[in-house]
């Protein structure tokens, strides 16, 4: 069977959990090299061996937290001494916050907030620029919510931070049409995640599709082949059987 990114390299933020999880499997299954980053060595180790298990691929690991912003650039020079390109990058990684009237949010959480999930994807983004562009078919993938442009009452800070990242994506690939770097956001809708149940806690998670059922959607932008590019896209469950 055709492996869909054989030999590609793809970084995924948030790796250790529900979407970030799925998508690092998904993309090992088609041949990928991940390189996954989460804060947790330990959740890094045992995702390392479902993928080594179930497909033979080694990922890279790195441990990060994403708030610390010189950290990531280094990743970015690293990951230029070993590999000399990238593929595929994934920014998936966000914090909720707390769902909250604006007036009450507390600055620490607004400041955590924006950091994850927008300074940090800038920092990502300015850091794995130069790795995209060695690349023959560059492509990064932002992960955004429907509450970035549906405005949604005591959800704030996450809605926020939101829109800024689609509002920055959208920059990067006019910034990029005329490179070999293809640039799209993807819209996961309602799935069942850890931050989902935290943001909707009377929810029945039966009712909502699966981070599995979805990452066919990363991988169809991750493609070399994809020529989607300044585009949001609403992910769509497919039958796992």
């Amino acid at each position: 069977m055709e492996k869909r990114l054989e030999g590609r390299i793809a970084l995924i933020t948030g790796a250790s959990r529900g979407i970030g999880r799925a998508v690092a499997k998904r993309f090992a299954q088609e041949g990928a090299h991940p390189i996954l980053i989460a804060r947790t060595q330990a959740a890094l180790e045992e995702l390392d061996d479902e993928i080594r298990s179930e497909t033979g691929i080694e990922s890279t690991l790195i441990p990060l937290d994403l708030r610390d912003f010189d950290a990531i650039d280094k990743v970015g020079a690293t990951m230029y001494e070993r590999f000399g390109s990238l593929d595929v990058m994934v920014a998936n990684a966000g914090l909720l916050g707390v769902l909250t009237p604006l007036h009450h949010l507390k600055p620490k959480v607004w400041d955590d907030v924006i950091a994850v999930n927008v300074t940090a994807c800038w920092r990502l983004t300015r850091s794995m620029d130069p790795l995209l562009r060695a690349s023959d078919s560059g492509r990064a993938i932002y992960v955004t919510s429907t509450v970035g442009h549906e405005p949604r009452a005591f959800w704030g800070a996450y809605a926020i931070s939101k829109a800024a990242l689609d509002m920055m994506a959208n920059v990067y690939a006019q910034e990029t049409e005329k490179t070999n770097i293809r640039v799209n956001i993807i819209n996961p809708g309602p799935t069942r995640t850890g931050m989902r149940a935290s943001a909707m806690p009377g929810e029945d998670p039966e009712t909502l599709k699966t981070a599995d059922s979805i990452a066919h959607e990363f991988v169809n932008l991750a493609a070399s082949d994809c020529t989607l590019h300044g585009q949001m896209i609403d992910a769509k469950a497919e039958l796992i059987n």
